[in-house]
Order: C-alpha cells, then sequence, then structure tokens
C-alpha cells in the first residue's frame, strides 16, 4: 500500500513518511537549488533526494561536521512532523529523529520562532541497519549478458563502500568473457 500512496516527486516529502519513521542510508550530499540548498542522496530513494530544512542541515553538521562530502555511509532516521508551519498554516514536514556516527544522543538549540530558540534531539542510531553483506564477485559471475552486467555495475556503485579495484576488474573480466561467448552465437544466426 506504501508505494501506492507515494507522492510523484523528485525528493523524499513528509507525507511519504505517513506510514512512520523510515531509516535511510546517505550515498552522496550534492549542491540543490537556490530555494533548496542541499540534496543528500538516499540509497534507498533512488532519484529521490531528501531536501533537509536548514534547522536539521544544522543538526547534521554538528553531529557529522560541515564536510558533507564524510556523509556517504552514514545513516539517519527521518519522520514526519505533523506540527511544522509554513506560516500560520500546519504543513507538516521532515525531521531526523536518529542519526548514526554520533556516540551519544544529541540536542541542538535551533530557532522555532523569530527570536525564540528550542533544543531539538537525535537519539543515537545504535544499531545501524546494515544491508546483508553481498557477494559481488558471486553475483557478476552469474550475469549473463552484457546489460544485466551493466545494471549490476551501477547497483554496485551507488551502494556505500561497494566499490573496490579488485570488482572494477571483475566486471572488466566478466564484460570481455560475455562478449567472446555473444560472438559465435552472432555468427551462428548470421545467414551467408
Amino acid at each position: 500500500m506504501t508505494e501506492s500512496i507515494a507522492p510523484k516527486s523528485d525528493q523524499l516529502n513528509a507525507d511519504d513518511l505517513m506510514a512512520g519513521p523510515v531509516t535511510v542510508t546517505i550515498s552522496e550530499v550534492k549542491r540543490g537549488s537556490a530555494e533548496q540548498p542541499v540534496d543528500v542522496v538516499l540509497v534507498e530513494y533512488p532519484g529521490r533526494a531528501y531536501r533537509p530544512s536548514k534547522s536539521m542541515r544544522r543538526v547534521m553538521v554538528t553531529a557529522w561536521g560541515k564536510e558533507a562530502g564524510a556523509y556517504a555511509g552514514h545513516q539517519l532516521t527521518l519522520f514526519r512532523n505533523a506540527k511544522i508551519t509554513f506560516g500560520r498554516d500546519e504543513v507538516g514536514g521532515i525531521e531526523i529523529a536518529a542519526l548514526s556516527h554520533i556516540d551519544k544522543p544529541l540536542t541542538v538549540a535551533l530557532t522555532a520562532t523569530r527570536g525564540k530558540r528550542k533544543n531539538f534531539t537525535v537519539k543515537v542510531l545504535a544499531a545501524p541497519v546494515q544491508d546483508v553483506v553481498r557477494d559481488w564477485n558471486a553475483e557478476i559471475d552469474a550475469t549473463t549478458t552484457t546489460a544485466a552486467l551493466t545494471a549490476l555495475y551501477a547497483e554496485m556503485r551507488a551502494t556505500p563502500g561497494a566499490y573496490t579495484d579488485e570488482l572494477q576488474a571483475a566486471f572488466g573480466d566478466r564484460g570481455a568473457a560475455l562478449k567472446v561467448t555473444a560472438a559465435p552465437e552472432q555468427a551462428e544466426g548470421a545467414t551467408a
């Protein structure tokens, strides 16, 4: 059901979290637009960035430092706060409930309204969600077409920490082997 109610958008929205909090993994942080200056690219939501509010960016910088390039592989639990306002209207928004790579709960004084600050606390993501360790070499060997190999390569490159020179070489070797086995089949199918 959750897939059927997901909004069509290039960003993660508060409505995506109506079913409850989600724990996500950062693959990279990129510069966004003037209105939304930061795109946090998430492994679990390909093509849809998390665009944190200024307050949530302040939480991330306080927790993890100002070098966003180091955020790859970090995880955060996001939730929908229905009380977030825009002007006088409660429109809802996304806030961070927990972070990986911190030792203890973190409290940051954030601007609540003009001239007023409010403490905001994030919990420790004590047991970060881990993907099942993939046997990339076995998956490479199991590919039977160059299209499948190309798709697998794209998955590997999008998985934080997966890329190694050895895997790069294994992809190259398998690609060459697939081309060699495809050549005789093409020759048999050709008419004289």
